[in-house]
């Protein structure tokens, strides 16, 4: 059987090794945290193509992912489909409405839109609930013969060494990993708190005015920040104030916070998807800034393939 390790535990890193599985490798995965402490714990998880390129691909693993969503939608694997509104401008990427099943998004009327929108589309789309899914995708892995290790990988040409394939799925940790230049954060605080009655919506057509509501089975997320190159771990009572500020412009209701969240996404100008020019038995998938669960199984879809040949 042949075999592949993979570098990292979040939501790129285990849908690649359930992907690897299914196609006849025998998968270790290794990471430096368990799925658990990784920034694919913490996220709203909602499908979005949010701030990740280029277009034309990242449309294409979008849909490749949100039709696997829909194989896996059931009760308790933390996979639900939700409407969803998102205004867009002119100039915004609407290429993925194009891409969606039929009956599946449409424009928004008037009546519809939240306030401050001026147009947005509503879709039916996956909302991942991270606290039942992660674990979920582990299980099945640990249950189709994969092994799981902690352990920090310090340089590439340690992580080369690994094993006949290695798939580079660090995020952000690929920065200094891969001495990648381009890479870098994006910093997200988002508010997790008690649901809401607004309908899940999101606006990012204004660069550092993010602005989100995301109801999920429990709980809601209100969101956020989209800071470039801000490698601020901590929670920000000034962004706190920000972000329910910016609710306002959407709905009347005051939110009943239960906790604040930090996360940074890793950001580049295009996913990395390609094998190492110096290591050529090491494939990166990593750089999906803030579209990791809109973006994991269409990745995970074609890595399979391209290792397979």
């Amino acid at each position: 059987m042949k075999s592949v390790t993979i570098i990292g535990s979040g939501i790129i890193g285990l849908t690649s090794a359930l992907q690897l599985q299914k196609s006849g490798f025998q998968v270790n995965l290794i990471a430096k945290e368990r799925y658990d402490k990784t920034l694919s714990s913490k996220v709203g998880a909602i499908w979005f193509p949010f701030e990740v390129g280029p277009k034309k691909k990242t449309n294409t693993w979008a849909t490749m992912t949100y039709m696997h969503y829909k194989t896996e939608e059931s009760v308790g694997n933390g996979i639900i489909f939700i409407p969803f509104i998102t205004a867009y401008t002119p100039k915004s990427n609407t290429g993925w409405t194009k891409q969606l099943p039929e009956g599946t998004v449409r424009k928004a009327t008037k009546e519809e839109l939240p306030r401050g929108m001026q147009m947005a589309f509503i879709s039916n789309v996956p909302l991942a609930e991270p606290h039942l899914y992660l674990p979920h995708l582990f299980e099945q892995f640990l249950a189709n013969g994969g092994t799981f290790k902690e352990r920090e990988i310090s340089s590439l040409e340690e992580l080369a060494s690994l094993d006949t394939y290695v798939v580079n799925c660090t995020g952000l940790g690929a920065k200094t990993l891969c001495n990648d230049k381009e890479l870098h954060p994006m910093r997200g605080q988002i508010l997790r708190c008690e649901k809401m009655a607004i309908v899940s919506c999101a606006d990012s057509t204004q660069k550092g005015a993010l602005s989100y509501v995301i109801n999920r089975s429990e709980d809601c997320i209100v969101g956020g920040t989209d800071y470039e190159n801000d490698w601020n771990k901590n929670n920000e009572p000034a962004d706190t104030k920000l972000i329910l500020n910016r609710l306002k412009g959407l709905c009347q209701e005051d939110p009943k916070i239960i906790e604040t969240l930090v996360g940074l996404r890793p950001r580049r100008h295009s996913v990395r998807f390609e094998f190492d020019k110096t290591h050529p038995n090491v494939f990166h998938n990593y750089g999906h800034g803030g579209a990791g669960f809109t973006l994991a199984w269409g990745c995970a879809i074609e890595l399979a393939e391209i290792l397979s040949k």
